[in-house]
């Protein structure tokens, strides 16, 4: 695990519950699909190959994953945030760019760049004209990169899922599981000694506040129900 470090370590079901997203569509976007007679490649490699034809998301192909949710949840096509993707690649020349800081400010301009090259047979004023009109872009990146904080590059280095509450997906530590923020202890840790020693007892064996073990069991009970569809 040495060289995991830094980077983070889900599957496709802990990648689900804490986006929100069916299981099987984020291991569709990493391994690719076939739809239609159509073979489509991997939106993006991800981070992480163990050898055992398994796929597992590093913290940057999480965030990723979130970020290109909420195009298509927005009615972005598949198709246009694949070719947004490429794109953005050779702008922000980066694999993932989609959840860096820089996306924020070029995005707009690299989904209008991606409808100029449509090939519709619409005119292209039209084309502009409609993508202007259908999607808000402030609305859809800035809630996609809520709670994120990034390095000096621009590259995203921690998840807040709760906001300032004290709860953090950090691929520094505890292989990016969700950890209490003052004391790394996870999440999940802490619910489960709650729930069978309780909250105060719980408090004691990992030396944390008993508000930090209440937090905790909270986070663990919204996001532990998001089942895999």
């Amino acid at each position: 695990m040495v060289g995991l470090i830094g980077i983070g370590l889900y599957t496709p079901a802990e990648a689900a519950r804490l986006l929100s997203l069916p299981a099987a569509t984020i291991s569709r976007w990493l391994r690719g699909h076939s739809a239609n007679g159509r073979q489509y490649p991997p939106l993006w490699s991800p981070q992480i190959e163990l050898g055992d034809d398994r796929t597992y998301l590093g913290f940057r192909d999480l965030m990723e994953v979130r970020v290109a949710a909420a195009f298509i949840s927005a009615g972005v096509s598949a198709q246009r945030v694949r070719a947004a993707i490429e794109l953005a690649r050779e702008v922000v020349g980066l694999d993932r760019p989609l959840s860096t800081d820089r996306f924020r400010t070029d995005g707009r301009d690299i989904f209008l760049r991606v409808v100029e090259r449509d090939e519709d047979g619409r005119e292209r004023a039209q084309l502009l004209n409609t993508f202007r009109r259908q999607y808000a872009f402030a609305e859809i990146i800035d809630p996609s990169l809520k709670g994120i904080e990034f390095d000096e590059h621009g590259i995203p280095a921690l998840w807040r899922p709760l906001g300032k509450r004290g709860i953090v997906i950090d691929p520094e530590r505890s292989f990016g599981q969700p950890i209490d923020e003052a004391s790394s202890v996870p999440t999940a840790a802490l619910a489960a000694a709650a729930h069978q020693e309780g909250v105060e007892i719980a408090a004691r064996i990992y030396e944390v506040p008993a508000t930090s073990v209440r937090r905790a069991m909270t986070f663990e009970a919204e996001f532990g129900t998001r089942l895999a569809a």
